[in-house]
């Protein structure tokens, strides 16, 4: 196993739940859809980044660090989740925050920058366009000549480090279809730093699964995204696993969803979280999943996929994300009060 030759921290709950979307399933009429349960993760309320975060802040801890820097965007929640592993290893934390754009009054005052700031991370934001390598790049110059040991972890963690934690994710998936008598037919998930796929991809490729890979893209266009996840997968097997060879066909991205951007909202997007929601009493995110999901909602209703296949969708978590974002939502009090009055509520 990958974690018997490189430094984790086990912090994780795994394996996360494998489970049936029954009533979403039956009422989209396709596929039987499962859902990976990254959102139970366990730290800070979950999400695929503790994964990429038990090998990184292990280097972090081997290379003596004294103080993390990393990036993301301001409802990053990558970011939220560095700064609870953080906190928990009583490591300072140098946030840098790019400001995509707030589309609610709360965007700045809550949801993962409340927990950010919650767990004592020092946040910073910055104009939008800012070339966040170079200003992590002096944030540590700056810091090792005030006699820190600072240690940089990238946007989403998604390096050759931080993807071991996917590699290691996918034989955990292969060996709960395998317990379940399940044959997986595609896999889909929300892709946006690219080191959750290009993860599983060499996980896969190790244990010889082919099973297809599905990125929905939150922000890039497919073919620099898809470059991106392949050169990725290709750092991590040459860094992990020397033998295993990445096919570039297995790696693809749908980028039809992503809207005017990064964390702006879609209207698909927002049938997304409140289906799932009403459906199957589970939260999706924003950002991330809410996109994948209304992704995967429009190829099962163009009927791009065979109501036989089981189609798991990997939830990267993030529902802190949603309190940043209730009138995009449709969900402000005065919303409320209009739903209350038309079920007859005084």
């Amino acid at each position: 196993m990958i974690s018997d030759r490189f430094p984790r921290l086990r912090v994780a709950h795994l394996p996360t739940p494998l489970e049936p979307l029954d009533r979403l399933s039956a009422l989209l009429g396709g596929p039987r859809i499962w859902i990976k349960r990254d959102d139970c993760t366990g730290l800070a309320t979950g999400g695929n980044k503790v994964r990429k975060l038990e090998f990184l802040l292990a280097d972090a801890l081997r290379a003596k660090a004294d103080v993390v820097i990393t990036t993301g965007a301001v409802q990053s929640n990558h970011v939220r989740q560095t700064a609870a592993f953080c906190a928990k290893l009583g490591l300072e934390l140098v946030a840098l925050l790019e400001d995509r754009g707030a589309c609610d009054p709360t965007f700045k005052r809550s949801g993962n920058l409340f927990l950010d700031r919650l767990f004592a991370a020092q946040t910073r934001i910055v104009p939008a366009g800012t070339d966040m390598r170079a200003l992590s790049a002096a944030t540590a110059e700056a810091l090792r000549a005030a006699g820190r040991q600072p240690y940089v972890i990238p946007t989403g963690g998604s390096n050759a480090i931080g993807a071991l934690g996917y590699v290691e994710a996918a034989a955990e998936l292969l060996d709960q279809a395998a317990a379940m008598d399940l044959t997986i037919d595609e896999i889909v998930h929300p892709t946006g730093s690219a080191g959750t796929q290009a993860g599983l991809l060499v996980g896969l490729a190790a244990r010889r699964q082919p099973v297809p890979v599905l990125g929905v893209s939150v922000g890039k266009p497919r073919q620099e995204l898809e470059a991106i996840v392949l050169a990725i997968a290709q750092e991590t097997a040459a860094y992990a696993l020397p033998e295993v060879t990445v096919d570039p066909q297995a790696v693809r991205v749908d980028s039809d969803y992503v809207g005017e951007g990064y964390g702006q909202p879609t209207t698909a997007m927002v049938e997304a979280v409140k289906l799932v929601a009403r459906c199957e009493g589970l939260l999706l995110d924003p950002v991330y999943t809410g996109k994948a999901m209304a992704g995967l909602i429009a190829r099962i209703r163009a009927g791009r996929h065979a109501a036989s296949r089981n189609i798991v969708f990997w939830h990267t978590g993030g529902s802190a994300g949603l309190f940043a974002y209730p009138a995009a939502l449709g969900l402000t009090a005065e919303a409320e009060e209009t739903g209350a009055t038309a079920l007859g509520i005084a």
